[in-house]
């Protein structure tokens, strides 16, 4: 049997995002982002509201970077999505991240977050009081530590952290449950 919950954001896994800028003043500015991934092989899109002071920093540089969230992170990364950029102007040294710039776009690379994804804004559009923002990915930068022997991610070593919209929680994601491209042939 099944039951309706209404409209609702309950998408599994829904990966935990930290999108980092730089301001006006090249101050750097990361926010935890709930609502975004992959459009494509080489897009990501964004949903976040038009007041955070990282919407004003994405529509003055073009350019953005995007880490993947990790359980050793799991309080940074809340940290920053609790607190605004507009009101704290040195959340970021209070979180404990530390950044370099990114060689390929107008953005910081957030150093303890072991996947950055390097991204270059394609289009912007507002509904209501949200940003959609489509970017392409030009560049990912993965800490050598998650990789396997082949040079892979390693979603085990990785440890990446998903929301629970439903719960209000973060899960651990990365155990292997089947091989795709390959288990659904069992059924032909």
């Amino acid at each position: 049997m099944r039951k309706n919950l209404g409209a609702n954001p309950y998408v599994y896994p829904q990966p935990v995002l930290i999108v980092a800028t730089y301001g006006e003043d090249g101050t750097v500015d990361a926010m935890n982002v709930a609502y975004g991934g992959i459009v494509n092989s080489n897009r990501i899109q964004i949903n976040i509201g038009v007041r955070h002071k990282t919407s004003d920093n994405i529509k003055l540089r073009q350019a953005f970077t995007v880490g993947i969230a990790d359980e050793k992170n799991l309080v940074a990364a809340d940290y920053v999505g609790i607190v605004s950029g507009h009101d704290v102007p040195d959340k970021m040294e209070k979180s404990g991240f530390h950044t370099v710039k990114s060689e390929f776009v107008d953005a910081p690379v957030i150093e303890e977050l072991p996947i950055s994804l390097e991204c270059r804004v394609e289009e912007i559009n507002q509904y209501d009081k949200t940003l959609r923002i489509v970017a392409e990915i030009v560049n990912v930068s993965v800490d050598e530590e998650v990789l396997d022997g082949e040079g892979k991610i390693d979603p085990e070593k990785l440890k990446a952290i998903s929301y629970d919209p439903a719960n209000r929680a973060y899960l651990r994601v990365g155990e292997k449950v089947g091989t795709a491209f390959s288990d659904g042939k069992k059924l032909n």
